[in-house]
């Protein structure tokens, strides 16, 4: 009977050591920063809460910070002041590569691994992507125009220039278009993160007629969907409108027939995995944080993380309101 004791006091502590073991993985010491493009579009603010909930899951910090405007000047200063605070880790959009790449490769060189999430810089010493396939993505909408269209017509699109997975988009948009040459790309317009931009220009092309008039907008980025949206709203309607992201304005816009489709993207999905990804190379960090991983075929970390797109339209367009309701 004593020996029974004490073999079950025996497993009672290896339990308790175990338990014990599993708790100390994780502390609320140890922070994580999410660098968002704009931290006041719907799109990131949803981004941020699938990057606390998987903080709250591990109970670790989150942090969510960047500029309040499409500003990559301002973004690098975030990056920066997150550099030194010295993070476990650090998940961010890359707003324009040619500004960020520099101080990302200072983090890696300082230890903190950094990802990236919906806007990538793949020359950068970030670990690896996680997001749209944007190419994709842009042919998926093209196939959309050209089916809308019937093979013809004048296209203006509405992007933040600079910006890889915009720029991602755009290309494939016209790899959609090659096989239909009837399809004529008339302006890319660069809002500059202004969606007023977006608005100003829509008016001023929808007064075109005869053989410059418009046919369909294509909006590669969030926050200028709606305002085009309401200019041709505005113009009578009678166009096609084809624009990314499921916030509520463009959800309702579909439901009124002035947008025609939209890109959905997993911004949720994308902060989520991105904090549990951050984790697991904090605690089992690689031994070369800036090496180049996608030329290794035995590396443990992909290239490339697919969060996965669809198009919503009138016929679904019900089930992802349904869904923005319950995830209040």
């Amino acid at each position: 009977m004593k020996a029974i004791q004490r073999v079950a006091l025996s497993m009672l502590a290896l339990a308790a050591v175990f338990t014990s073991g599993c708790g100390a993985r994780h502390s609320d010491k140890e922070v994580f920063y999410l660098i968002a493009t704009n931290v006041n579009l719907p799109y990131w603010q949803t981004a941020a809460a699938g990057f606390k909930q998987a903080a709250a899951q591990y109970k670790v910090t989150a942090k969510v910070v960047g500029p309040d405007s499409y500003d990559p000047k301002a973004e690098l200063a975030e990056l920066h002041s997150a550099i030194a605070a010295k993070p476990a880790g650090i998940l961010i959009s890359v707003a324009d590569a040619s500004v960020l790449q520099s101080e990302i490769d200072a983090a890696a060189a300082a230890g903190i691994p950094v990802i990236t999430m919906d806007s990538d810089a793949a020359g950068s010493k970030r670990l690896y992507f996680i997001g749209t396939n944007n190419l994709a993505a842009g042919e998926m909408g093209g196939k959309r125009v050209i089916e809308k269209l019937g093979g013809k017509g004048n296209v203006v699109f509405f992007t933040l220039g600079g910006q890889p997975n915009t720029d991602e988009r755009l290309k494939g948009f016209k790899d959609a278009f090659a096989s239909r040459p009837e399809i004529k790309i008339v302006d890319v317009v660069d809002i500059k993160g202004d969606a007023r931009n977006a608005f100003d220009k829509a008016q001023e092309d929808l007064a075109l007629t005869g053989p410059k008039m418009i046919d369909a907008f294509v909006c590669l980025e969030a926050s200028s969907g709606k305002t085009v949206a309401d200019a041709v709203k505005r113009a009578g309607g009678g166009r096609e409108l084809v624009a990314f992201d499921v916030d509520q304005d463009t959800l309702d816009a579909i439901k009124a027939g002035t947008i025609d489709a939209t890109i959905a993207q997993k911004p949720f999905t994308m902060g989520y995995v991105g904090l549990k990804a951050l984790d697991e190379v904090f605690h089992d960090p690689p031994k070369t944080l800036g090496k180049d991983y996608s030329a290794d075929s035995f590396a443990p970390y992909p290239v490339f993380m697919d969060t996965g797109t669809s198009l919503v339209d009138a016929s679904n367009v019900d089930l992802y309101i349904a869904g923005a309701a319950q995830s209040k």
